[in-house]
């Protein structure tokens, strides 16, 4: 029998279906019709004859005619919505899909597999598991690491000794010894007590991020997860089953607890849980729809799924991956500008970096000597005024090697922070198969994520710093020899002036984002956990620092392809008017 998940104000609905001729329309009633026998007041209404709604798929929000019959309309046990005419959204009403639902209509379940060994993951690797370009498997030799570090708890419980987390209570309650019976009970109420995080839920890509991550971990093999369990876990991932995760609530030690638990609480099938079939929905319902069970949490697996850093580091390599990203874009840019304004390649000369060897400066004005006017790449631009008076530019344009580059070198020494903490064991205890024993330490402290995030923040703020006041040079015809903010028609038209000011508010913005978070601490768990890192905000700042870099990036690179328009027929570099001709195609100039 046909059975379908239906999703009515909030609430969502199983309604079976007896006859294969019923149609979409007889769905949304039926789904009313159980939505108002489960309210006092009938939901509202005066009786189901006054509703009037609309059907549509979970999947891509497609509308469904009331007409179709639903064998031909849906699949067995598809997700669907029924929308009422009139409805206000309420303020914390979970749509069904999230934000960009254009782009999960269009995912395809990948078909190549990254084998996870728990030492060998890089930030790339985490990133395109995060965009769903692959499946999980984890290596034989993780497979048999797991396995013996189960033994090791299976034998503390068979023996009744005392072991933090498995036969206690936790933080506060470490002396409080738990009864056998009861352990498994422990585990569930471990999870569902500290989901308590706050905020809008990880978008998809993510939460794919942090489970692969804690997957990885666990495949480290100290942390005392089953193998089932953890099979079970990668069955979920595989199927972008992805637990409804709150971005706050973290402070970042004892690891990330309050998101590491949302995701544990859907994977024992409680709470909200979204899929590309489903969109959010109850995780019970949207599991079954796969053809999965919830796991069953044995004694210590609760604290294995919830103990670590893996919030605070999966956004870092988010945030590590587009830093790098736009520091490169940022040269681009910058080199363009500098054509623009007419600026001497002088600056960028190989013998004066020599004798100041840092490697991020290096490879900056590597970079420009590579884009800007050579032998190899001649630019009509820097022939016209090679013979001009100026003797060297401001600071913006013949500064960038020293500037950028120690962007880049931050972003190089994050990086290696944060791939050692992808490949660490994190947990508390840790189970160490090899001596039989579980020990309690501090690796789920989130210090180094935390301060090196900040620092990435610092750092990667100076590109759109620098960025801003280029753009400045470029609308200021005292500055740049052009039209006043880049336009002909000024008065008529204001060209660059808001732009201009939306990048200074974007730099200011960061200069408040870039206040350490890692400076702050707030003693909690009554004093049991008295210092922590705050990195769970750390990581979110980077990434919104980052975003408006891009953001303040984007708007110099618009308004260089503006300048130089005011310079033709003269042409710059084949690399540069292969950049110029890129943004032409998606953006014309602005007359």
């Amino acid at each position: 029998m046909p059975r379908y998940t239906v999703h009515v104000r909030g609430e969502w609905l199983a309604v079976p279906c007896q006859e294969a001729q019923l149609t979409v329309g007889w769905l949304g009633r039926e789904a009313v019709r159980r939505y108002i026998k489960n309210k006092p007041d009938n939901g509202g209404f005066a009786s189901i004859d006054d509703v009037h709604f609309l059907v549509r798929r979970c999947k891509g929000l497609g509308l469904l005619d009331n007409e179709d019959p639903l064998e031909v309309a849906l699949e067995d046990n598809e997700f669907v919505e029924v929308v009422i005419e009139g409805d206000a959204m309420s303020p914390d009403f979970i749509p069904s899909q999230p934000e960009g639902v254009y782009l999960y209509s269009k995912y395809r379940e990948p078909e190549k597999y990254i084998a996870l060994d728990g030492d060998s993951l890089t930030t790339e690797d985490l990133v395109n598991l995060g965009k769903g370009c692959y499946k999980i498997k984890l290596t034989p030799t993780a497979e048999k690491r797991v396995q013996k570090s189960r033994e090791v708890i299976d034998s503390i419980i068979k023996e009744k000794t005392v072991v933090y987390g498995i036969t206690t209570g936790f933080g506060k309650f470490a002396r409080t010894v738990i009864p056998i019976n009861k352990l498994q009970e422990l585990q569930v109420n471990l999870v569902r007590s500290h989901s308590s995080g706050v905020g809008k839920p990880l978008i998809p890509e993510r939460c794919r991020m942090l489970l692969a991550l804690r997957i990885n971990v666990l495949a480290k093999g100290y942390s005392g997860i089953s193998l089932e369990t953890l099979k079970q876990v990668i069955e979920m991932f595989n199927a972008s089953c992805l637990p409804y995760v709150p971005e706050k609530g973290t402070v970042g030690a004892s690891g990330d607890l309050a998101p590491l638990s949302h995701l544990a609480l859907g994977l024992i099938g409680e709470g909200k849980m979204w899929s590309p079939k489903s969109g959010w929905a109850d995780a019970k319902y949207v599991l079954e729809a796969h053809g999965l069970k919830p796991v069953i949490l044995k004694p210590k697996e609760g604290l294995a799924l919830i103990n670590g850093t893996q919030m605070i580091t999966s956004l870092g390599c988010e945030a590590v991956e587009r830093a790098s990203a736009i520091a490169r874009q940022a040269d681009i840019v910058a080199a363009l500008t500098l054509e623009v304004l007419k600026g001497t390649t002088k600056a960028f000369d190989t013998d004066i970096h020599a004798l100041r060897p840092h490697r991020g400066q290096i490879e900056v004005a590597f970079r420009f000597r590579s884009l800007l006017d050579s032998d190899h790449h001649p630019s009509e631009i820097a022939e016209s005024h090679r013979f001009c008076d100026r003797v060297q530019d401001a600071y913006t344009l013949r500064c960038c090697p020293q500037v950028h580059g120690v962007v880049n070198d931050t972003i190089a020494f994050v990086k290696d922070i944060i791939t050692i903490e992808l490949n660490s064991a994190t947990d508390n205890p840790m189970v160490f198969a090899s001596r039989g024993e579980t020990i309690s330490g501090g690796n789920f402290h989130g210090e180094y994520p935390a301060k090196a995030l900040d620092y990435l923040a610092i750092g990667i703020h100076e590109l759109a710093a620098i960025s801003e006041r280029r753009i400045e040079r470029l609308c200021n015809p005292s500055l740049s020899e052009l039209p006043a903010f880049l336009v002909a028609d000024g008065g008529l038209n204001s060209g660059f002036m808001i732009a201009h000011c939306t990048a200074a508010a974007l730099v200011s913005e960061n200069k408040a984002l870039c206040h350490p978070s890692s400076v702050d601490s707030l003693s909690t768990s009554a004093a049991t956990e008295d210092h922590v890192s705050m990195g769970g905000w750390a990581a979110r700042k980077a990434l919104r620092v980052i975003e408006h870099v891009e953001q303040v990036l984007a708007i110099e690179l618009l308004a260089a392809c503006q300048g130089i328009e005011f310079l033709r027929p003269l042409k710059t570099t084949t690399p540069l008017e292969k950049v110029y001709d890129l943004v032409r195609s998606v953006v014309r100039f602005g007359k």
